[in-house]
Protein backbone atom coordinates (compact mmCIF):
# COMPACT_ATOMS: atom_id res chain seq x y z
CA UNK A 1 0.00 0.00 0.00
CA UNK A 2 1.45 3.39 -0.97
CA UNK A 3 1.51 6.49 1.19
CA UNK A 4 -1.09 8.11 -1.05
CA UNK A 5 -3.39 5.09 -0.70
CA UNK A 6 -3.25 5.53 3.09
CA UNK A 7 -3.96 9.28 2.81
CA UNK A 8 -0.54 10.29 4.15
CA UNK A 9 0.48 13.75 2.91
CA UNK A 10 3.27 13.60 0.31
CA UNK A 11 5.46 15.99 2.33
CA UNK A 12 5.55 13.47 5.19
CA UNK A 13 7.11 10.73 3.03
CA UNK A 14 9.13 12.99 0.72
CA UNK A 15 12.85 12.16 0.64
CA UNK A 16 13.63 15.89 0.79
CA UNK A 17 12.28 16.16 4.36
CA UNK A 18 15.30 14.31 5.78
CA UNK A 19 13.70 11.62 7.93
CA UNK A 20 15.94 10.01 10.56
CA UNK A 21 15.49 6.92 12.65
CA UNK A 22 18.47 6.89 14.99
CA UNK A 23 18.52 5.77 18.60
CA UNK A 24 21.32 6.00 21.16
CA UNK A 25 20.60 4.64 24.63
CA UNK A 26 22.67 4.26 27.77
CA UNK A 27 21.04 2.15 30.43
CA UNK A 28 21.19 -0.76 32.85
CA UNK A 29 20.77 -4.29 31.56
CA UNK A 30 17.65 -5.67 33.26
CA UNK A 31 18.19 -9.40 32.61
CA UNK A 32 20.79 -11.51 30.83
CA UNK A 33 20.55 -11.37 27.02
CA UNK A 34 18.63 -14.23 25.42
CA UNK A 35 19.64 -15.88 22.14
CA UNK A 36 16.90 -17.43 20.01
CA UNK A 37 17.19 -19.46 16.85
CA UNK A 38 14.43 -18.52 14.45
CA UNK A 39 12.68 -20.91 12.05
CA UNK A 40 14.58 -19.18 9.21
CA UNK A 41 17.86 -20.34 10.78
CA UNK A 42 18.87 -16.81 11.83
CA UNK A 43 19.88 -16.05 15.40
CA UNK A 44 18.34 -13.17 17.29
CA UNK A 45 19.68 -11.83 20.57
CA UNK A 46 17.26 -9.85 22.70
CA UNK A 47 17.73 -7.94 25.93
CA UNK A 48 15.99 -5.28 27.95
CA UNK A 49 17.47 -1.94 29.00
CA UNK A 50 16.24 0.22 31.86
CA UNK A 51 16.88 3.84 30.95
CA UNK A 52 16.30 6.85 33.19
CA UNK A 53 14.03 9.43 31.65
CA UNK A 54 15.13 13.04 31.56
CA UNK A 55 13.29 15.53 33.77
CA UNK A 56 12.37 17.53 30.67
CA UNK A 57 9.95 14.85 29.44
CA UNK A 58 7.13 16.49 31.37
CA UNK A 59 5.86 13.30 33.01
CA UNK A 60 5.51 12.88 36.73
CA UNK A 61 8.03 10.62 38.53
CA UNK A 62 6.91 7.04 39.08
CA UNK A 63 8.97 6.23 42.17
CA UNK A 64 11.33 7.89 44.62
CA UNK A 65 14.97 7.13 45.39
CA UNK A 66 16.75 8.39 48.48
CA UNK A 67 17.95 11.50 46.68
CA UNK A 68 15.38 12.30 43.99
CA UNK A 69 12.35 11.04 42.06
CA UNK A 70 13.17 8.77 39.15
CA UNK A 71 11.18 7.85 36.05
CA UNK A 72 12.49 5.02 33.90
CA UNK A 73 11.63 3.40 30.61
CA UNK A 74 12.18 -0.31 30.02
CA UNK A 75 13.05 -0.85 26.38
CA UNK A 76 13.27 -4.08 24.39
CA UNK A 77 16.37 -4.34 22.21
CA UNK A 78 17.27 -6.93 19.57
CA UNK A 79 20.23 -7.56 17.32
CA UNK A 80 20.95 -9.72 14.32
CA UNK A 81 24.60 -8.57 14.15
CA UNK A 82 27.16 -11.22 15.09
CA UNK A 83 29.55 -8.66 16.64
CA UNK A 84 26.82 -7.28 18.90
CA UNK A 85 25.62 -10.79 19.79
CA UNK A 86 29.17 -11.74 20.87
CA UNK A 87 29.49 -8.58 22.98
CA UNK A 88 26.08 -9.12 24.59
CA UNK A 89 27.04 -12.67 25.55
CA UNK A 90 29.56 -11.19 28.02
CA UNK A 91 27.03 -8.88 29.70
CA UNK A 92 25.38 -9.52 33.06
CA UNK A 93 22.28 -7.99 34.64
CA UNK A 94 23.12 -4.61 36.12
CA UNK A 95 25.82 -3.78 33.55
CA UNK A 96 25.62 -0.27 32.12
CA UNK A 97 25.65 -0.50 28.33
CA UNK A 98 25.42 1.88 25.41
CA UNK A 99 23.56 0.84 22.27
CA UNK A 100 22.83 2.56 18.99
CA UNK A 101 20.51 1.57 16.21
CA UNK A 102 16.97 2.29 15.04
CA UNK A 103 13.36 1.76 16.11
CA UNK A 104 11.84 -1.12 14.16
CA UNK A 105 8.39 -2.64 14.10
CA UNK A 106 8.77 -6.38 13.69
CA UNK A 107 5.93 -8.62 12.49
CA UNK A 108 5.50 -12.38 12.92
CA UNK A 109 2.81 -15.01 12.75
CA UNK A 110 1.30 -16.13 16.04
CA UNK A 111 -1.53 -18.56 16.81
CA UNK A 112 -3.88 -15.57 17.09
CA UNK A 113 -2.82 -14.04 13.75
CA UNK A 114 -0.17 -11.52 12.82
CA UNK A 115 1.55 -9.95 15.81
CA UNK A 116 4.00 -7.06 16.02
CA UNK A 117 6.10 -5.07 18.42
CA UNK A 118 8.33 -2.03 18.36
CA UNK A 119 11.87 -2.50 19.58
CA UNK A 120 15.33 -1.04 19.19
CA UNK A 121 17.28 -2.89 16.48
CA UNK A 122 20.84 -2.55 17.74
CA UNK A 123 23.65 -2.01 15.23
CA UNK A 124 26.44 -1.19 17.72
CA UNK A 125 26.80 -1.81 21.44
CA UNK A 126 29.37 -1.73 24.21
CA UNK A 127 29.50 -2.25 27.95
CA UNK A 128 30.45 0.94 29.76
CA UNK A 129 30.83 -0.53 33.24
CA UNK A 130 29.87 -3.34 35.55
CA UNK A 131 27.83 -2.46 38.62
CA UNK A 132 29.70 -1.83 41.84
CA UNK A 133 29.60 -4.94 44.05
CA UNK A 134 27.04 -4.70 46.82
CA UNK A 135 27.40 -6.35 50.21
CA UNK A 136 24.60 -8.78 49.37
CA UNK A 137 26.14 -9.75 46.00
CA UNK A 138 29.64 -10.06 47.53
CA UNK A 139 28.28 -12.25 50.35
CA UNK A 140 26.48 -14.49 47.86
CA UNK A 141 29.61 -14.82 45.74
CA UNK A 142 31.72 -15.67 48.79
CA UNK A 143 29.23 -18.40 49.79
CA UNK A 144 29.23 -19.91 46.30
CA UNK A 145 33.05 -19.93 46.18
CA UNK A 146 33.23 -21.54 49.61
CA UNK A 147 30.81 -24.31 48.63
CA UNK A 148 32.46 -24.95 45.22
Amino acid sequence: MTARARNIPAEVVSPTVGHRNEVVLVGRLAVAPEVRALPSGDSLTSFRLVVGRSASSGRQPTHQTRSRPVTVDTLDCVTWQATVRRAAATWAPGDIVEVSGAIRRRFWRSPGGTASRCEVEVARARRLRRPAPTRRRAAGQARSEASG
